[in-house]
């Protein structure tokens, strides 16, 4: 079993960067694509990795593929653990297990979010989530 992940101390810089990443797992939950959107930064340089996708270049794609996935039938729920948070200038990147739960199954996609930090705010630019082999 992993060990668990410190937990990130309140009023901290890396308890901001939790937030935003929770916030992006609501909305993803929720499938609300303003809230989606409120969660990246709207650039050509922001990237994104589905489990099983061609790596997507640009808030357009980016964008595209949260259409499509939430206009889709599958509804997913996560549960997140060993979430590791590291914070560099106004740069930080999370770590994290989403553990989904689907009407289908079940399954782990190990994650790397990486944010950047605009105007006060803690944006997404970068998100790539890889399927955990069952062991």
């Amino acid at each position: 079993m992993d060990d668990p992940a410190p937990t990130p101390e309140p009023g901290s810089e890396a308890a901001a960067v939790s937030a935003a990443n929770r916030r992006f797992y609501e909305a993803f939950e929720a499938r609300d694509l303003d809230v989606m959107s409120d969660c990246w930064e709207h650039s050509d340089r922001v990237v994104c990795t589905h489990p099983g996708w061609r790596t997507l270049h640009g808030w357009g794609a980016v964008s595209g593929s949260w259409f499509a996935l939430f206009g889709g039938p599958q509804v997913l729920q996560f549960i997140l653990t060993n979430e590791v948070v590291h914070v560099a200038g106004d740069t930080a990147w999370v770590t994290v297990d989403e553990n989904l739960i689907t009407a289908e199954g079940q399954g782990t996609v190990a994650a790397l979010n990486v944010f950047q930090r605009s105007d006060g705010r803690w944006r997404l630019v970068a998100h790539h989530g890889s399927p955990v082999a069952a062991q």
